[in-house]
């Protein structure tokens, strides 16, 4: 089920940290030595152009520490208890503050390791400046997880198949767009889905795009799970 996310945007920038299992932390952390990491609920980092956010937002949370090499290279334990509702969205930030239709180009390449147990998804989460949409695009998921709304059918965009649903979580709009397949690689262009959301259905208009996050919305995780991102980048012109 996605989240109720403008709320763990602006808890992530205002909430004070509290520390979650930080000896479990270290130890989770891979075998290289991390250039930083955190086990603060709300711990953070900006690293080569992208913040990165622990981000255990919600209730019910077990213990979850984050790591990072670099801004596209970063990882996440968790062990989050087997119930319901979404526990955490670790996740790594690119700003773009561009409108939609000034954009010439907006996409990024993922390549993650993410476990076979637990439920979960390996997600994008596109937002316009005002917090007023939210564009998620699942290209992985696991479990007993599911979007908001309701079924908008299915469209192919940005290189890849998705089926579409459409709902409020009483905060903002959300827009879901469900990869048919799983998949732990690949490219989107996410400019073309923007578009489409504008021109095709015009659910919105020319929103400016504050900011671009992929990470790890983790519902269950007993035992403690590793979710690494290999590779994460976000490019726009």
């Amino acid at each position: 089920m996605a989240s109720r996310t403008l709320g763990r945007v602006t808890k992530a920038l205002l909430a004070p940290a509290l520390a979650l299992g930080a000896t479990i932390g270290l130890a989770s952390a891979p075998a290289s030595a991390a250039v930083w990491n955190s086990c603060d609920r709300w711990g953070n980092t900006s690293l080569n152009g992208y913040t990165l956010y622990n981000n255990i937002w919600g209730s019910g949370a077990g213990s979850q520490c984050i790591w990072a090499n670099s801004g596209t290279n970063w990882g996440v334990w968790a062990d989050h208890p087997n119930t319901g509702g979404i526990k955490s969205y670790p996740n790594s930030k690119k700003v773009i503050n561009k409108s939609i239709d000034s954009l010439r180009s907006l996409s990024s390449n993922y390549n993650v390791s993410v476990p076979s147990s637990g439920a979960y998804n390996s997600s994008y989460d596109v937002w316009d400046t005002d917090y007023d949409y939210e564009i998620m695009l699942w290209v992985n998921y696991n479990g007993a997880v599911g979007p908001i709304g309701t079924s908008q059918g299915s469209v192919t965009l940005g290189g890849h198949t998705w089926n579409v649903y459409k709902g409020s979580n009483g905060s903002n709009e959300v827009f879901s767009f469900l990869r048919t397949s799983d998949s732990n690689s690949g490219t989107v262009n996410i400019l073309p889905i923007l578009k489409w959301i504008k021109d095709t259905k015009r659910w919105m208009g020319n929103e400016t795009i504050g900011d671009v996050q992929f990470g790890y919305e983790v519902t269950s995780s007993s035992g403690g799970l590793n979710f690494t991102t290999n590779n994460l980048t976000v490019s726009s012109s």
